[in-house]
């Protein structure tokens, strides 16, 4: 329950700080679209417009996916989390649209970019702030498992490289004169914001189909189970995340002689570890007598442990 508590402040902390990070760039950036008229600090702008609102979508979906169990959500609320990553890929791949549109309406109809002394003071400035916030996020996530955060996180890390874009962009103009410089540049960045949702989409919807865990942590937990002393054997190994939780459900096979205080106190063991591992994982284990033939989920699976 600590554990739990110390998580969801983490992550409030880090969608608050997500959030004024994000309204402050957008505020200095649309200064700078002002002031210069460049579509690429325009596409930059609108990206940090589209994490002001996501931001505040994680805010809200940390919030709630912290709450605890109860009698119509027994395993939480962790999903929304994984909701709100498909909303912020909306935002991002709206937004990705609005920049090729207008991208190619300056091909059309050329615009002048102007004081790129201005531009180049804020993306700097920026990326400056960028690079924390990422920072931050990154501890959160390797704490906490939050999808909410890793795709806010996601979003900034965009930022470094659409920023860096931008200020390239911007001396490119200032010093060679090349217009046709910032529209190419906006046009990427739009394409690489689309790609990004694209992921966010997979990774979300893989958490709400209840996906299993991935391979490495799925292996760990099948030797973790199979080390322990009494245990012959599992099967029907089933694994999902939903947003900082992990349910792990898994039949143990044991000795078929054993009294049923034997056989809770090795299934206990073998929860207790799993748990030492993974402390966020909730963990369901059932006995079933060594050799025993019946309907399976996977008869795929080899759960000898080595037998």
């Amino acid at each position: 329950m600590k554990l739990l508590a110390s998580n969801a402040t983490l992550k409030k902390m880090a969608a608050v700080a997500s959030v004024s990070t994000a309204l402050f760039l957008c505020l200095i950036k649309a200064a700078a679209v002002i002031y210069t008229g460049s579509l690429s600090v325009l596409s930059s702008m609108i990206d940090s417009l589209a994490d002001v609102l996501s931001s505040i979508i994680t805010f809200i979906a940390v919030r709630f996916s912290d709450r605890p169990l109860n009698e119509r959500h027994r395993y939480g609320y962790g999903k929304i989390e994984a909701v709100s990553a498909l909303v912020q890929a909306a935002f991002i791949i709206g937004s990705a649209g609005f920049i090729l549109y207008d991208g190619v309406n300056r091909f059309i109809k050329p615009v002048e970019v102007r004081q790129t002394t201005i531009g180049l003071v804020v993306m700097a400035a920026s990326l400056i702030l960028t690079f924390a916030l990422i920072a931050f996020q990154k501890f959160v996530v390797i704490k906490t498992n939050s999808k909410a955060i890793e795709a806010d996180s996601a979003h900034y890390s965009v930022d470094v490289l659409s920023n860096l874009s931008v200020i390239l962009s911007l001396f490119v103009v200032r010093y060679l004169h090349w217009q046709w410089f910032d529209i190419v540049t906006a046009v990427i960045i739009a394409i690489y914001l689309i790609i990004n949702a694209v992921k966010l989409i997979y990774d979300a919807l893989s958490e709400i189909t209840d996906a299993e865990v991935d391979d490495n942590i799925k292996n760990n937990i099948i030797n973790i189970v199979c080390a322990v002393e009494g245990v012959k054997g599992y099967h029907d190994f089933r694994s999902r995340v939903s947003g900082a939780r992990m349910f792990i459900e898994i039949h143990l096979e044991l000795d078929g002689n054993l009294s049923l205080y034997t056989a809770h106190a090795i299934a206990d063991e073998a929860e207790e570890k799993i748990i030492a591992a993974y402390p966020q994982a909730q963990v369901i284990i059932h006995q079933d007598p060594f050799g025993l033939h019946e309907k399976r989920l996977d008869h795929q699976i080899n759960g000898r442990c080595g037998m």
